[in-house]
């Protein structure tokens, strides 16, 4: 998304496949260099503002170190510290925060407050989370599949299932392998599927990279469509928001969608199970599962942090051309020294 002449992350249907992948790809060697004991002054003198409209663990403490990791400083803004939608309109709160800071990053109850706060600020701002998309858990889910891709396959040629309710980390995934060429199904329950879901708005985007990019699209409650996977991926039973079923009705709609061994057998030999995080143990996933050689939710949930470094020096260097030349940053600071020496300040 564009506005105000700046580049946002609020989708990444936004992004051309190569742009996603020079993203993926750029967080890994952000991840390899830092690795390797070098942090890259990549973010040296900005700050990052951390609009949080619900409680956060994995977003809030990995954006919090990556602009530290990357030598910059974080602040966090969570519900009743700013006026956000309250006294002050969403457009003249991302006014304010353009002139007192460099990127926003936004989790929100309503996509269309991250939209708006993007047409009103002249500072990128990134979402974080909304009821419609989470495209930063896309980049550190891409990230945790590269770095654990099938002996002898490319993206493309593999397959991803998602297990059970179509929340919007289903969507997310959905776009995002589909942009990149990879093959993905929904395994859920009728009535749960993603056109029944806050996120059916994605399914004309999923079916648009199908046709551009090659990959493919299934939703179905056959559990026949689950074998060959190569990465089998579940989240939380009811939505984020509020639960809309009780307990018991969650475990009779969706018992039959556990991820469990028997579930895990029906992938590829080497098969991932991969969970968003934070998980109810026993219902969507068995301790079997989660804690197996298999599972990469672990290593997904570090790669939050390798992809918020990489998404927050992408953005900040994709405005760079705006910024001034060295000739005329010199000019300046002779301009400023010139000023205090003169009035005796040290």
């Amino acid at each position: 998304m564009y506005a105000n002449g700046v580049r946002h992350f609020i989708d990444t249907q936004d992004f051309t496949q190569k742009e996603i992948l020079d993203i993926i790809y750029l967080s890994l060697e952000i991840k390899k260099s830092i690795k390797a004991g070098y942090n890259p002054p990549l973010l040296k003198g900005k700050t990052l503002g951390m609009i949080f409209q619900q409680s956060s663990t994995r977003t809030r403490v990995s954006f919090e170190t990556a602009m530290e990791q990357l030598g910059g400083h974080a602040q966090y803004l969570g519900p009743g510290m700013i006026q956000l939608g309250g006294h002050e309109t969403i457009g003249d709160t991302g006014k304010v925060l353009s002139q007192l800071i460099d990127v926003v990053m936004a989790r929100v109850i309503e996509h269309n407050t991250v939209v708006e706060l993007a047409k009103s600020c002249s500072i990128p701002v990134m979402n974080a989370m909304s009821d419609y998309n989470h495209p930063t858990q896309e980049i550190g889910d891409m990230c945790t599949i590269v770095e654990n891709l099938p002996r002898g396959k490319r993206l493309e040629d593999c397959k991803v299932v998602f297990v059970g309710d179509a929340t919007q980390v289903c969507a997310s995934l959905a776009m995002i392998t589909t942009k990149c060429g990879m093959n993905f199904v929904h395994y859920g329950p009728k009535g749960h599927q993603l056109q029944d879901s806050p996120s059916a708005a994605c399914l004309e985007k999923i079916k648009k990279n199908c046709e551009e990019y090659g990959g493919t699209f299934l939703s179905t409650d056959d559990r026949e469509a689950v074998r060959g996977a190569d990465f089998i991926y579940t989240d939380v039973w009811y939505g984020l928001y509020e639960s809309e079923m009780p307990k018991e009705e969650r475990v009779r709609v969706f018992g039959d969608y556990q991820v469990n061994r028997d579930l895990m057998s029906l992938g590829n030999i080497g098969c991932k199970f991969l969970h968003c995080l934070p998980a109810t143990r026993g219902e969507e996933v068995t301790d079997e599962v989660a804690d197996s050689e298999s599972s990469l939710c672990w290593d997904e949930a570090g790669n939050r942090l390798t992809a918020m470094r990489g998404l927050l020096v992408y953005l900040t260097q994709y405005q760079r051309a705006a910024e001034p030349t060295e000739l005329q940053k010199a000019a300046a600071k002779e301009s400023l020294e010139k000023f205090m020496a003169d009035r005796g300040i040290q």
